[in-house]
């Protein structure tokens, strides 16, 4: 039963996710294409005239944060055979990252670096979290060896996000680099429920 309490708020925060962004990005003040394309997850969560439905996009980012946490602490440890307390950590690292990330709002200069602390913190920390879950568990079938691929996938991002922060095509590495972590709660979210 705990597990599939847990893997039914997995499913809802990362489908909830998706769905916050799209809406977030139809309404945004650029084509949907250019907004998934050209401007990074974090504008549309701005509270500005170019995103009126900012705080739908500011829900997401809490509402996923949140349930990662108590996915992974009420439920999903159970599942972890060793490396536990790094476990603990990066989970915290993670999902309070992004809830950062939701509640700080990035384009403000005297609360910007918080916001990108926070990011950094969701997304390096999420996709360490990753690859550490997919070796901690007791086996390694295909569960566990996409979520390590989903992981190699998000830090490469996250490595090339990193060094191209003036690209015209950063949002992409930068949805990239996140995207491995809602596919993997949408995953674990389908794992739990069918345990």
């Amino acid at each position: 039963m705990k597990s599939k309490v847990a893997g039914i708020a997995f499913l809802i925060g990362s489908l909830y996710y998706v769905v916050a962004e799209a809406v977030s990005a139809a309404f945004f003040n650029a084509s949907l294409f250019d907004a998934y394309v050209f401007h990074a997850i974090s504008e549309l969560g701005i509270p500005d005239a170019n995103s009126p439905l900012f705080w739908l996009m500011n829900s997401a980012f809490i509402l996923i944060g949140l349930t990662l946490i108590f996915g992974n602490f009420y439920t999903f440890k159970d599942f972890i055979v060793k490396n536990r307390r790094i476990f603990y950590v990066l989970t915290l690292i993670t999902g309070l990252g992004v809830i950062i990330v939701g509640m700080i709002h990035g384009g403000n200069p005297l609360t910007s670096g918080y916001h990108t602390l926070g990011a950094v913190m969701a997304i390096l920390g999420g996709n360490i979290l990753l690859v550490l879950i997919s070796r901690s568990m007791d086996v390694f079938d295909q569960y566990q060896k996409i979520t390590l691929l989903l992981g190699l996938i998000g830090l490469v991002a996250f490595w090339i996000l990193f060094f191209s922060m003036d690209s015209i095509y950063m949002a992409v590495f930068e949805r990239i680099s996140v995207y491995t972590l809602v596919i993997w709660s949408f995953l674990s979210g389908l794992y739990l429920v069918r345990s």
